[in-house]
């Protein structure tokens, strides 16, 4: 067992950078352990992930704000404070903010996470 306090007193917020479109930061809540990652991810205005995929899955729980998310193949689906969004082992998503609302989420990342290209802004859905 261990236990995770909360976050580490003095400890920076991370700006993600080259697997994100825009301006988006992350609080680490539990680092790397056993394979299971947790984040608190702030997206601005309209930032969003790249294309991506998770080894063994992901959860959403949207904390604030309201945004996008889409599994390849589908329509992109609005999320909003409250939601929890599963996404299957090895499904191709991407998810982000509107571009009329900033969106936090805290995001559970089990196993390898694959990064890809970035949603072009004609696929991206943001109004």
């Amino acid at each position: 067992m261990k236990v995770f306090h909360a976050r580490t007193e003095g400890a920076p917020s991370e700006e993600r950078g080259p697997t994100f479109t825009g301006t988006v930061w992350a609080d680490p809540v539990m680092p790397a352990t056993d394979n299971v990652m947790i984040n608190n991810v702030f997206f601005t205005p309209g930032a969003r992930t790249h294309w991506h995929f998770h080894e063994s899955g992901q959860i959403l729980n949207v904390l604030a704000g309201s945004g996008w998310i889409c599994k390849e193949g589908e329509e992109p689906q609005r999320i909003r404070t409250g939601d929890v969004v599963w996404i299957g082992p090895g499904e191709r998503h991407w998810h982000g903010a509107d571009v009329g609302s900033y969106m936090i989420h805290m995001a559970t990342s089990l196993g390898k996470t694959t990064w890809e290209h970035p949603v072009s802004d004609s696929d991206y859905v943001v109004g």
